[in-house]
């Protein structure tokens, strides 16, 4: 038996379990996969400056191109993003499902969409693991560059209002990189406010260790599939401690957002997890 096999004959069984049926199943493949929310969510923290006091950051993660996601729903995505207005704007992984069977025109129409975006603030991602694998990191490096997006691997920025700053990393993907905290937080003269990217969640583990305040991540889809009093169906591995949502660990403390993202992979359903991009306003407290 196959794996989708199996998960088809699972999701089915727990259906069936609930008394819900055909009907369900067909919104889970075919309706709730296109429902799009905008979540609105709040960064609170004194250490926000006061010039970013209710700026917005727009975080979207997991496209998943070609995987039951084509380039006229991609469409649709970046022309609603733009509506927002953005800040600041953050791809936390995982552009493409698998780059090696896309067609090299696939990759010039997705920059040429992306490109449409704008943010007065930058524009920036890091790698997630479908974004490595398939021979796919450097022509995902190449499409981002050719959309006006900056790679953040291991490494940081500083975004600057009106002579303040605060901190910006990413993380090269765990899965399927060479992630390092200390080379992304190196030479920090200053203390500053420090967001970081990682698309696997559950590295928020070994990131607890470092004076961070907020990592935004992917990968999760939110589980794809939730069923009541049972939880989530499908969580991947690095996403199943911290699978959508917010979080706190460690004694800095550490938050964490995971976003539900936008596509879904190896299983084309979403049932009571719609997916979703999110914008975080910064409030200084």
């Amino acid at each position: 038996m196959t794996r989708r096999t199996f998960m088809k004959r699972l999701f089915g069984s727990v259906l069936s379990l609930f008394g819900i049926g055909g009907g369900t199943y067909y919104y889970a493949r075919h309706i709730e996969p296109s429902m799009l929310t905008v979540q609105e969510e709040v960064i609170e923290s004194s250490r926000i400056p006061s010039s970013f006091h209710n700026k917005r950051i727009l975080q979207f993660s997991d496209t998943h191109i070609g995987f039951h996601y084509d380039l006229a729903q991609f469409e649709k995505l970046v022309t609603s993003i733009q509506a927002q207005q953005p800040d600041l704007l953050l791809f936390t992984g995982d552009l493409i499902d698998a780059p090696d069977e896309v067609p090299t025109l696939t990759f010039e129409k997705v920059a040429t969409i992306l490109s449409r975006l704008d943010a007065p603030m930058g524009k920036f991602w890091i790698y997630g693991n479908h974004d490595h694998g398939g021979y796919g990191t450097e022509i995902i490096a190449d499409t981002m560059k050719k959309a006006g997006f900056q790679l953040l691997q291991n490494s940081q920025t500083l975004i600057e209002e009106q002579g303040n700053q605060i901190l910006l990393a990413g993380l090269d993907d765990v899965m399927l990189g060479r992630p390092n905290i200390a080379n992304a937080l190196q030479g920090r003269e200053r203390d500053f406010f420090t967001l970081l990217l990682c698309h696997e969640p559950d590295y928020a583990e070994s990131v607890k260790q470092y004076e961070v305040d907020v990592q935004l991540s992917g990968h999760s889809h939110g589980g794809q599939v939730q069923i009541p009093f049972i939880g989530h169906l499908i969580t991947p591995p690095l996403a199943e401690r911290y699978v959508e949502g917010w979080y706190k660990t460690g004694n800095y403390p550490l938050s964490i957002y995971v976003s539900r993202g936008i596509g879904t992979t190896r299983e084309p359903y979403r049932f009571l997890c719609r997916p979703e991009y999110t914008i975080h306003t910064l409030k200084q407290t």
